[in-house]
């Protein structure tokens, strides 16, 4: 009797990375995020788009985040399949939220509708804050 198996999509890739938070650390954090995405096949707008949303974050981690003789961390998770990224950036000052927007996007460069598609801020322990943003690119992309 002939079973058909089910299809195991591709692979979800994780990247991480502590960084330097000063704003060398912020310009790495960007060029990393570019480099690792085209290194995994992710479409050139897809690429852009989170080159936009790591940038906006990273550089905010490092101006409202930094807490002296800290670091803040990148996070990409990149399900190629499901045509989802989801950028994370963690820096050590939980007491400093990003403001909510109305429409349910980020600020600055999120907020252009270049970048994420969807956004938010959660505790990251002991005392910081991890913003994520969520970017989709059609499957076939």
């Amino acid at each position: 009797m002939n079973h058909a198996t089910p299809q195991v999509g591709a692979p979800v890739h994780t990247f991480t990375q502590l960084l330097s938070s000063t704003r060398r650390g912020a310009r790495l954090a960007r060029l990393l995020a570019v480099t690792e995405l085209r290194s995994r096949g992710a479409s050139q707008e897809l690429t852009e788009r989170a080159e936009l949303v790591v940038a906006e974050l990273a550089a905010n981690a490092v101006l409202h985040g930094r807490v002296p003789g800290s670091c803040f961390r990148l996070t990409l998770v990149l399900d190629p399949a499901a045509g989802h990224l989801r950028v994370e950036v963690s820096d050590a000052r939980g007491d400093l939220h990003p403001l909510p927007c109305p429409t349910g996007t980020a600020p600055d460069a999120l907020r252009t509708g270049e970048g994420g598609d969807h956004w938010d801020c959660v505790p990251y322990p002991p005392s910081g804050k991890t913003v994520r943003a969520v970017l989709t690119a059609p499957v076939d992309a």
